[in-house]
């Protein structure tokens, strides 16, 4: 007796979980009832069997598993248990009875393997054996928590995958945890299978997609045998065929996903089923306004979906992510697709869609009216994370003939979207496509043709955009409507700007001003006042672009208004600089650049990063111009635009600093500068802030002071990784990364992250 009891010995190795095995055996030390949830496949099981294992000798009288997936009669829960244990009793006496006089002077651990389908009956023998056995432990696994009191819950999450938004390498993308374990499971099938450079976009994309689900990811690897892994991926689609023929002894709804989806799906009431078909209407995380005014019809009732949500969330159909106080919600891509499925024959999709296209609209247009005020960081912030939910929702409007007049005003109220947070390619596309339908009013196409035009001409595109605009001139002028007109004149003055007419730049943005300011509409005003004080500074007006700067930021400041703010303050340091004035144009660039990263507004931070570098070269910081312009050409990679998009004079002054610092450093010039054009766009900004000390000659030849482990941590955060994606990237828990993360403050003599990034930067350099 005391040996763990387990259905049958692993034939496959452990891989990676150290921060949930860390984290259930500190739990086991806090509390006697632990249960391991999470959503169907994600390996509770698995882990407990290895808590199990590593737990046998700790305890006088053992680990023992009682596996209940396939118990259907609750009332045999304790005959189950009793005969799992292989109590001697053999007595008449009630089952529960017997576990409690068994159980009473034993010190050990009984893992209870999938609860859900018990919830109730395994919460009351659970309590009533801890209460009567203070030497034992239970070990629990579950879709939900058993919800007594003193239960410490862990949520198993899935493992960790590379991001398939970035490009990886084959050694880099081998420390995430879905990546080790495919390959793993692949040599089952395919001994000599192994991740290269021709197929890890495909393993990135697999892991990805699956979720980073074991079961997953191990009905996957068993494709391998007659698939490579590209053709895998091309099939996910058809996920719930493919992914079929695992273990022949395992639980039926182990051997498929579809059988193990389905068996989450019946433990749901009818409307946690219908709620879990609905959400599959967000293709990625949504928060509870969007779940409200989309799901929240009959039969839902609206007050019923707060509780529903919950139940889904305890039922790990719904996962949770937190950023302070704001809630985010999400269904793994999975549990999504099979939700889809079940929606597509309810009837309810076309309303889904439109509830769905009707809730982002609304949210767009309040961000256009709100525009200028404070709030405007995280309402960009917001709309970033729902990108994926306004391309969903375009590109449905786009697909039903009736909606591409309502797609069209969406795509043109998400202008600050398209612009502020950098996707320009993604704006215009959908903005020129409602253009070439002809399916739009004539006020929708007004509206639309000044939009796409702003966007081009921030790509470079001159040509179209002031085609675009002369257009609109003529439909404001046929609809009497003058604040259409307005925004045409005000980027007709931009695309005079961007083609070197400064004079008609001036004469179109005053123009302009003077309409918006009849309309009170104060955002626009402040827009084309910053734009009027470059084409300003580039008239040899530096005097009146630093008071019409004045006059943006005053007025900023009135209405809490911090966008165009950041713009005023570059072109203040711009006319700073032009005036000779290094350090005040330095100044008034670092505060720019400061407000531009809390908006995660690339084309400011492009700006002002090269503006940075201009300053550094006139003051013969050579090494630091070098470093920042690498950083900039960073930044506007990201965009896919450059400085010569934005006229001939700010390129002007770009190439003669590039050149001034090019005969003073040669070759050494461009190596800095490639070195630094691979940035992230946190890492460009955080060695532009560090300032030129950042760059010293002799920085990179010092010799560090950290060590190589300390050395990885410090370069991954110079990339903007939080501590938990570095403990997920380099599979440690994320209170060793802490840890690490301190002590490397500590040795370096910093005080905030944003410090390591510039001193990894410099050492670069």
């Amino acid at each position: 007796m005391g040996s763990p009891r387990r259905p049958r010995a692993a034939l496959t190795s452990f891989v990676g979980r150290r921060r949930e095995l860390s984290d259930v055996k500190r739990r086991l030390t806090e509390t006697r009832l632990v249960t391991l949830t999470g959503p169907g496949g994600v390996g509770k099981t698995r882990i407990a069997l290895e808590i199990a294992e590593r737990s046998r000798r700790a305890l006088r009288d053992g680990v023992w598993i009682v596996e209940l997936a396939s118990l259907r009669d609750a009332l045999r829960l304790p005959q189950v248990i009793v005969s799992a244990l292989d109590v001697p009793d053999r007595s008449n006496r009630d089952p529960l009875d017997k576990l409690v006089h068994y159980l009473r002077d034993r010190q050990m651990m009984i893992v209870l393997d999938n609860c859900e389908h018990l919830l109730a009956d395994c919460a009351r023998v659970v309590e009533t054996l801890l209460s009567a056995a203070p030497g034992l432990r239970v070990l629990a696994t579950s879709r939900e928590p058993l919800g007594l009191h003193g239960e410490g819950i862990c949520v198993i999450p899935p493992l960790t995958t590379p991001s398939t938004r970035h490009s990886h390498t084959a050694e880099a993308v081998i420390h995430y945890e879905a990546v080790s374990l495919l390959v793993d499971r692949a040599r089952y099938v395919l001994p000599d299978f192994e991740v290269t450079d021709d197929n890890v976009e495909a393993v990135v994309q697999l892991c990805g997609r699956l979720d980073g689900i074991p079961l997953a990811i191990e009905l996957a690897a068993t494709r391998l045998r007659s698939l490579s892994v590209t053709q895998i991926v091309e099939r996910l689609d058809k996920r719930f065929t493919l992914l079929t023929g695992g273990d022949r002894v395992a639980l039926p709804r182990q051997q498929t996903l579809r059988a193990l989806i389905d068996w989450s799906f019946d433990l749901c009431t009818e409307h946690e089923q219908l709620l879990w078909a609905r959400l599959s209407i967000f293709p990625d995380s949504f928060d509870l306004d969007a779940l409200e005014e989309t799901c929240g019809f009959a039969p839902l009732s609206a007050e019923s979906l707060i509780d529903l949500l919950d139940r889904l969330v305890a039922k790990s159909i719904v996962l949770t992510e937190r950023t302070g106080e704001r809630v985010r919600y999400r269904q793994l891509m999975t549990i999504r697709e099979y939700g889809a499925e079940v929606l597509e024959s309810s009837g309810e999709s076309s309303t889904l869609k439109r509830r769905h296209r009707d809730h982002y609209l609304r949210k767009a247009a309040v961000m256009v009216e709100r525009w200028c005020g404070p709030g405007q960081a995280d309402a960009l912030a917001v709309m970033n994370e729902d990108h994926p939910n306004l391309l969903s929702a375009l590109e449905w409007s786009a697909s039903t003939a009736a909606e591409i007049g309502t797609a069209a005003e969406l795509a043109s109220l998400l202008r600050h979207h398209w612009t502020a947070s950098g996707y320009l390619s993604d704006g215009r596309r959908w903005l020129d496509q409602f253009l070439e339908s002809g399916a739009i009013s004539t006020s929708q196409r007004g509206q639309a043709l000044w939009v796409s035009a702003w966007i081009a001409l921030m790509q470079g595109d001159r040509d179209d955009a002031v085609e675009k605009l002369i257009e609109c001139e003529e439909i404001a002028e046929k609809l009497g409507d003058r604040r259409l007109g307005a925004h045409a004149t005000q980027w007709r003055g931009y695309h005079d700007f961007a083609t070197g007419d400064v004079t008609a730049s001036i004469a179109r943005y005053e123009k302009a001003i003077e309409i918006h300011t009849d309309f009170a509409d104060t955002a626009s005003v402040l827009t084309a006042l910053f734009q009027l004080a470059t084409a300003q500074a580039y008239n040899s007006q530096d005097e009146a672009a630093l008071q019409t700067c004045r006059r943006t930021i005053e007025m900023s400041e009135q209405y809490g208004e911090q966008w165009n703010r950041s713009y005023a303050l570059w072109i203040t340091g711009l006319c700073r600089w032009r005036q000779g004035e290094s350090e005040s144009a330095r100044t008034a660039a670092l505060q720019a650049l400061r407000l531009a990263s809390e908006f995660k507004d690339s084309i400011c931070i492009a700006l002002t990063i090269e503006l940075l570098s201009w300053i550094a070269a006139s003051a013969a910081e050579f090494r630091t111009a070098a470093a920042l312009a690498g950083a900039a050409a960073a930044a506007w990679a990201g965009l896919g635009t450059d400085v010569k998009a934005f006229g001939p004079h700010l390129h002007h002054d770009s190439i003669r600093s590039s050149q001034k610092t090019a005969e003073a450093l040669g070759e050494h010039a461009v190596t800095l500068a490639r070195r630094n054009a691979t940035m992230t766009l946190d890492a460009a900004v955080s060695l532009a802030l560090g300032g030129p000390e950042q760059t010293r000659s002799d920085s990179s030849s010092e010799k560090s002071p950290l060590t190589e482990r300390e050395n990885e941590i410090a370069n991954l955060v110079a990339e903007g990784l939080s501590n938990r994606a570095i403990a997920q990237s380099l599979v440690l828990s994320t209170r060793t990364i802490d840890g690490h993360v301190e002590r490397i403050l500590t040795k370096l003599d910093f005080t905030s992250r944003t410090q390591i990034a510039s001193w990894i930067a410099s050492q670069r350099a």
